[in-house]
């Protein structure tokens, strides 16, 4: 049995991303921890956002978006990866205005992240996962 994906994102969300990444180009996400818009996923152009060295890559999602596969990696502070890595973070989108920061803020749309707690299978399977910082070369 495989580890699960830490993060994973709706079709929803997913169809909004490449609007986006046709708009702006390559994007990445950070998992906000409370500035600005609570504590919702912050999209940016790939490249914006400049991640710390404590930062943790929870994944990096594989959108197909007809065959034209768009890679878009999801980021989230150290801290906030301790309180959280026991959940499933997904990404979803609901209308609504979001922060000014993240790309979907003049889409009318909002982006927000869902959680499920992983089993304790899941997480025993995740802790043999080695957890890839924004310390080490990407």
């Amino acid at each position: 049995m495989d580890a699960p994906d830490r993060v994973l994102i709706t079709d929803a969300a997913a169809d909004l991303v490449a609007r986006l990444v046709a708009r702006h180009g390559p994007v990445m996400f950070h998992q906000s921890g409370g500035c600005c818009d609570g504590s919702a996923p912050m999209c940016y152009p790939d490249g914006d956002f400049i991640i710390g060295d404590h930062d943790v890559l929870l994944g990096v999602l594989d959108l197909e978006n007809g065959g034209a596969g768009i890679e878009v990696p999801v980021w989230i502070s150290g801290p906030q990866f301790a309180a959280w890595k026991h959940t499933q973070l997904i990404i979803d989108v609901v209308p609504g205005r979001g922060a000014g920061f993240s790309l979907e803020a003049p889409e009318g749309m909002r982006f927000l992240t869902r959680g499920r707690a992983f089993t304790d299978v899941e997480n025993t399977l995740l802790e043999t996962v080695p957890v890839i910082t924004g310390s080490l070369p990407r």
